[in-house]
């Protein structure tokens, strides 16, 4: 029985010290926070440096940094619906993508296409810091794993996919078929079952009933409440007859 827990505890210690040797080196000179703040001081100016030897992409990467960096904060984001009409929707930021920001309240899930945002901002009176709360579970290991086992570890944390792995709004929106939307445009609202999502369009399901919506002409989606649903489905019914 000894001689097992002496093996089971030299077996522990060859693990520790083989994913100790997978660093040959800390990744900086100075200690972990002021490393923490370099990064991020770098990662900034990198991305002005970016926007400004290209304008076109100063939106899309501006809009996502911000968002990531109020990522379960609420934030209020100002959506152009026409030319000369926009609509403040106000939320927490749940899933920041490649080209569009979803943000949630009590009451539903709202995808806002990067080109529809006119600009994003904090509510007046709330922090500019999150609550403890709202941070996920710190691994003083992730690094190591995330090097060791990448695709094991990414897996399991929608944080990490999110990080990794952008999703587009076409990906994401088709992952969450058969979803009862509202889509608005600049000049209709669209109600129905998410059915498929391809590369240029949104196709929704009424009762039969197709609809073609281009992706480029998407202002935001909506999910829908019970409610709603059947309110729209009575007024529907009631236009035909």
């Amino acid at each position: 029985m000894q001689e097992e827990i002496n093996l089971a505890t030299d077996k522990k210690a060859e693990d520790r010290l083989l994913i100790s040797q997978a660093f040959s080196s800390p990744t900086s000179a100075v200690s972990s926070e002021e490393t923490r703040i370099l990064t991020e001081y770098i990662n900034q100016k990198n991305l002005f440096h970016v926007t400004n030897q290209d304008e076109t992409r100063r939106k899309p990467l501006v809009l996502k940094q911000f968002f990531k960096m109020k990522r379960n904060q609420q934030v209020v984001v100002s959506s152009v619906v026409e030319n000369d009409v926009t609509v403040k929707i106000e939320g927490k930021v749940a899933t920041i993508g490649r080209d569009f920001v979803m943000i949630t309240d009590l009451q539903k899930r709202i995808w806002i296409p990067f080109t529809a945002i006119g600009s994003a901002t904090i509510p007046f009176g709330f922090p500019t810091y999150s609550n403890t709360h709202q941070h996920f579970i710190y691994d003083n290991q992730l690094q190591q794993k995330l090097v060791l086992k990448f695709g094991e570890t990414v897996s399991k944390k929608e944080a990490l996919k999110q990080q990794f792995f952008e999703e587009t709004l076409q990906t994401n929106l088709d992952s969450w078929g058969g979803m009862w939307v509202e889509v608005k445009t600049a000049d209709r609202n669209v109600f129905g079952k998410i059915l498929e999502t391809t590369k240029k369009e949104l196709i929704l399901t009424f009762f039969k009933t197709e609809s073609i919506i281009p992706l480029h002409e998407i202002r935001h989606v909506s999910t829908m409440r019970f409610y709603f649903l059947w309110k729209n489905v009575l007024k529907s019914m009631f236009n035909k007859m």
